[in-house]
């Protein structure tokens, strides 16, 4: 996956947008540098998680599972959302197995609403299908 890992990062001008809509968070460490992050939006009445990244130093600490129960206390108690929803490689230890051992399921093809798919025709045509590609939710 060295062609995803050398992927650019979001551009700044698209992550000032998230973080002007509340919508980017960063989990710092102790010595206050930033240990994660998570972007999202809302698709089709759920909160997606556009973006969780957690720097190799602080990986297996907990902190990105951190971040999505924030998201899912702020998407069930103040945005009055009923889900979480994400995209994510299938078959990555990381992705979705992960997501799947702390409350996600894949959605079939039938269950994916207009938004997500619009989402998977965004990243195949930025590349990421070079692996297969799984929609998941988490209902609040």
């Amino acid at each position: 996956m060295a062609a995803i890992a050398d992927d650019e990062p979001p551009a700044v001008a698209l992550l000032a947008g998230y973080r002007r809509a509340g919508r980017a968070w960063v989990a710092a460490d102790a010595a206050d540098h930033p240990a994660a992050c998570l972007i999202w939006d809302v698709v089709d009445g759920a909160a997606h998680i556009e973006q969780v990244s957690v720097h190799r130093r602080a990986s297996r600490q907990g902190v990105g599972r951190a971040l999505i129960t924030h998201l899912a206390h702020v998407a069930a108690a103040q945005e009055g959302l009923a889900a979480l929803t994400l995209t994510t490689f299938a078959d990555v230890p990381w992705n979705a197995p992960y997501h799947a051992r702390t409350g996600f399921r894949p959605l079939s093809e039938a269950e994916l609403t207009d938004g997500l798919r619009r989402i998977r025709r965004e990243e195949a045509a930025h590349g990421l299908d070079r692996r297969p590609r799984v929609c998941m939710r988490r209902e609040l």
